[in-house]
């Protein structure tokens, strides 16, 4: 039970292929009380996904872009639970325009670093008011080390993500809030979809040590349950690779 007693705020529950899908389920096999965000027209869709879990969780309405959304955010949390002590951050968009590096035009790149990189340090923000005696903040991110084929401003906006990950930690480790990515290997989600030929990614498992299937989330979920629980109290700012060891390998 490493997270008995303890409620977390899961954003990013779409399809029970997510990761963070199966983080709110093992959250809540190991003891959490998990509330869910979504918004717009896949509100419904989380809600009846939800109904998935081992038990029911409440979904509450949350467009990272929408800062009437993040100022009452705290507030209407509040209708459900008391405090946080946990928050996932499993967010990312960007228009079709920014899988041309060259020719994206600046429009789509600012939507994709709005949606994929700010939004980080905004959700952290909007919970901090319910993480009155500390917590985990923990996000998912793709190895921005490299440039990736096809992934482009996504790949640029995955880098200031891991960098907003390490002010976070800065500036929220004297609240005791500590803030963590895991860089998942790829997964084969809803979100995956939308990025022009992810097939490619299909190899992965060629060059991982360990392997890799990219039908299987719970790898990356059980990280995250793990820097979401008290195991890690004294890590922040830290990147854990769960992608079978890929991330350590040359040619």
């Amino acid at each position: 039970m490493l997270l008995d007693g303890k409620t977390l705020l899961i954003t990013g529950v779409l399809m029970d292929s997510s990761i963070a899908f199966h983080v709110a389920r093992l959250a809540q096999e190991q003891g959490a009380e998990v509330v869910l965000t979504s918004f717009g027209r896949t509100f419904r869709i989380t809600q009846t996904i939800a109904k998935r879990l081992p038990k029911p969780a409440p979904v509450i309405e949350l467009d990272v872009a929408d800062k009437e959304h993040l100022d009452t955010l705290a507030e209407r949390l509040g209708e459900h639970v008391d405090h946080l002590d946990g928050v996932l951050h499993s967010i990312g968009f960007a228009p079709q325009g920014a899988f041309d590096f060259l020719a994206a035009d600046w429009e789509d790149v600012q939507t994709a670093l709005h949606i994929s990189a700010y939004s980080l340090k905004a959700l952290a923000v909007a919970a901090l008011p319910r993480m009155r005696e500390g917590g985990s903040i923990v996000g998912l991110t793709f190895d921005a080390q490299y440039a990736w084929p096809v992934y482009d401003w996504m790949g640029v906006s995955k880098a200031a993500f891991e960098a907003t990950s390490r002010y976070l930690a800065r500036d929220l480790g004297p609240k005791g809030i500590r803030s963590n990515l895991v860089s998942a290997g790829p997964i084969s989600t809803t979100a995956a979809k939308s990025i022009p030929e992810f097939e490619q990614f299909a190899r992965w498992g060629e060059k991982a040590p360990l392997g890799w299937d990219v039908k299987d989330p719970v790898p990356a979920a059980q990280a995250c349950v793990a820097l979401l629980s008290d195991w890690f109290p004294a890590t922040s700012g830290e990147i854990v690779h769960v992608d079978g060891g890929f991330h350590a390998m040359g040619f």
